[in-house]
């Protein structure tokens, strides 16, 4: 009976376990994760904030009572692995309750570390009040302060999906909400003549846009509250910081085990998902993708494609030679109050850096 061991839960982790046990009946399936929930919805956490979910319990995708009884997966929260012994075939595991040590073998491992908020090395982000929107947990300390009436105002750094979608949530919490990007447009994926749409429909609902304003320092403000300073020399006065600049790799524990990585930190990994040991797969966000439009390696930290990359390793794990992964376009698509903004393959700006010709085309319709 073959052993799979998987470290990481959420979308890439979950997934690969379900498709496991579609795949092999008989075979023992380990999800080792170090946090507490082993499945949830992450694009859900902003509005839990705002209220639009009201149930906590809906972020939650699956439970590891549930993986347990309708699949028969061996799921450990709070564990976290330590190391990985590749001649061995084991890894090395904490109990963080417990904090018990143990080694488990395993005949393939995925791994589906994930990614972890950037948090740039300023002044002042270690403050009382700065705040990271990753995890549940994450979510519940920001709500409560919300919903304690300590909150009129905030800054959220950081104008991709996560850093709209907080900003949104907050506004329809009564919260003044300003955006602080360093690029000169939100949405980094749109061409800017459709993100300049979405700035004024922005504008239009109360939030103060402050685009190409690097954040340069946080600091207690006298009287209490935040102080957020830009390197354009603007200063503002906060109840609150949301950092949504992004995230990086979670790839420490493959670099420590001598897999290969990326230039920019991810695991690479082959069509199949494999890394360069042939036992060990790896998923999600810590891994580096190819874009199918340019060919070049690229890194697309969505749920969408760690489910397929999952569903397609799980498959070559238990005997499919012919499941591929053939790269990521990065089809996404956000809500922003009224509208819905939607991108998928590259924009004018990738295409030029890559050296692709292009045609533009602007349509304007009625829907």
């Amino acid at each position: 009976m073959a052993r799979y061991v998987i470290v990481g839960g959420v979308a890439g982790g979950a997934t690969a376990a379900a498709r496991l046990r579609r795949q092999d009946e008989a075979a023992e399936i380990v999800i080792l994760e170090r946090g507490e929930y082993v499945s949830f919805a992450n694009c859900g956490l902003p509005y839990y904030v705002g209220g639009v979910i009201g149930e906590r319990d809906a972020l939650l995708v699956s439970t590891p009572q549930k993986l347990r009884e309708e699949l028969a997966v061996d799921v450990r929260t709070r564990h976290e692995v330590l190391g990985i012994d590749r001649e061995a075939k084991a890894v090395a595991v904490r109990d963080l309750s417990t904090g018990d040590e143990y080694r488990l073998s395993y005949d393939k491992l995925i791994l589906t570390p994930g990614a972890r908020p950037v948090v740039p090395p300023i002044p002042g982000v270690d403050l009382p009040g700065v705040y990271t929107l990753r995890t549940i947990p994450d979510t519940d300390v920001i709500k409560r302060m919300v919903d304690e009436g300590g909150v009129e105002s905030a800054v959220v750094v950081g104008g991709g999906f996560i850093g709209l979608e907080m900003a949104e949530n907050l506004i329809h919490r009564g919260v003044r909400v300003t955006i602080v990007e360093m690029m000169n447009q939100v949405l980094a994926p749109l061409d800017y003549e459709m993100a300049a749409l979405v700035h004024d429909h922005l504008r239009e609902q109360g939030v103060v846009l402050a685009l190409g304003s690097a954040l340069e320092a946080i600091e207690e403000a006298l009287g209490g509250g935040l102080l957020v300073r830009t390197a354009n020399g603007s200063a503002e006065r906060v109840d609150m910081v949301v950092l949504a600049i992004g995230v990086r790799p979670e790839s420490g524990l493959a670099q420590e085990a001598g897999l290969e990585i990326g230039p920019r930190g991810h695991v690479v990994t082959d069509e199949h998902l494999r890394t360069s040991d042939p036992d060990i797969y790896a998923v999600g966000d810590a891994i580096q993708v190819v874009n199918p439009v340019t060919g070049a390696p690229c890194a697309v930290p969505l749920a969408g494609p760690a489910n397929r990359q999952a569903r397609i390793a799980a498959d070559h794990i238990t005997g499919d030679a012919e499941a591929r992964y053939r790269g990521t376009l990065g089809t996404s698509i956000v809500k922003v109050f009224d509208l819905t903004v939607a991108t998928t393959g590259t924009n004018a700006r990738g295409l030029e850096g890559a050296g692709v010709p292009f045609a533009a085309s602007v349509t304007h319709s009625q829907d």
